[in-house]
């Protein structure tokens, strides 16, 4: 990887996933490329709480969490001016979402995807 897909060292991410694995996993690639893991969230409300009460540089949001999606989280954070990113195993955002200008990263993603799309969401 080059430093343009590179994020920031430090860089503290909320990551916003139901599949244990998937967290786990997300937080072993965020460690790999020099970033933090601020707090991991499984559900909205949880989300929600997280986002108030913890610092970080940006959000991992899975769109699909059980029986809710992120939603109301990506309206609280982007009314915070806090950046994120959704993450999906579908094609992308509803287009009644709201976010059709938000980043969004197809699962499974691999470890230098995930590096970039934090790196060009942070630059942005």
């Amino acid at each position: 990887m080059n430093e343009l897909s590179q994020p920031p060292a430090g860089t503290r991410v909320l990551i916003v996933e139901d599949d244990t694995i998937i967290a786990m996993t997300a937080e072993d690639m965020l460690d790999e490329v020099g970033c933090k893991t601020a707090a991991v969230a499984g559900t909205v409300a949880e989300a929600l709480a997280r986002a108030l009460d913890t610092e970080f540089d940006i959000a991992l949001l899975d769109l699909n969490l059980r029986d809710e999606d992120s939603l109301p989280v990506a309206r609280h954070l982007r009314d915070s001016g806090k950046r994120f990113i959704f993450a999906t195993g579908y094609d992308g955002l509803p287009a009644s979402s709201g976010f059709a200008d938000a980043p969004v990263i197809s699962k499974p993603y691999r470890i230098e995807q995930l590096a970039a799309i934090i790196a060009q969401t942070l630059a942005a």
